[in-house]
């Protein structure tokens, strides 16, 4: 079975990353795919992406809003995307997927002093 066929309808997956002293952090997030490319929006002052700056080895699962797995954990590797097209790219598969939740997210983003920033998730083979 192909180790994507779990995020196939799914809103959330729950992205386990890893502090400097090896403790695994786990948060839901939301997210899209792309082929065999998964990627996440999230906020780029957050844990996760500092977490992912220092060691891009992540496990992913599916999940429901508030973390709880609906699938199994899947190692990957995670690194943040600065490639203007591909943010282009997943911002316009974040509209078609959350519509009106995602503007509502990213007005609350705006209202601090974070900027967004794409993870990019591809199962490590």
């Amino acid at each position: 079975m192909d180790k994507l066929n779990q995020f196939e309808k799914q809103k959330y997956l729950n992205l386990e990353t890893f502090r400097k002293n090896g403790e695994s952090m786990k948060t839901p997030v939301w997210f899209t795919q792309a082929g065999q490319t998964i990627y996440v929006l999230t906020m780029a002052n957050s844990g996760k992406v500092k977490r992912i700056r220092n060691n891009g080895r992540v496990n992913i699962a599916a999940c429901r809003m508030d973390g709880k797995l609906t699938g199994t954990w899947v190692p990957a590797l995670a690194r943040q995307i600065t490639d203007r097209a591909v943010i282009t790219t997943v911002d316009r598969l974040m509209d078609n997927k959350y519509g009106l939740l995602k503007k509502m997210f990213l007005k609350r983003s705006s209202n601090t002093d974070s900027q967004d920033a794409i993870l990019e998730i591809i199962i490590a083979e």
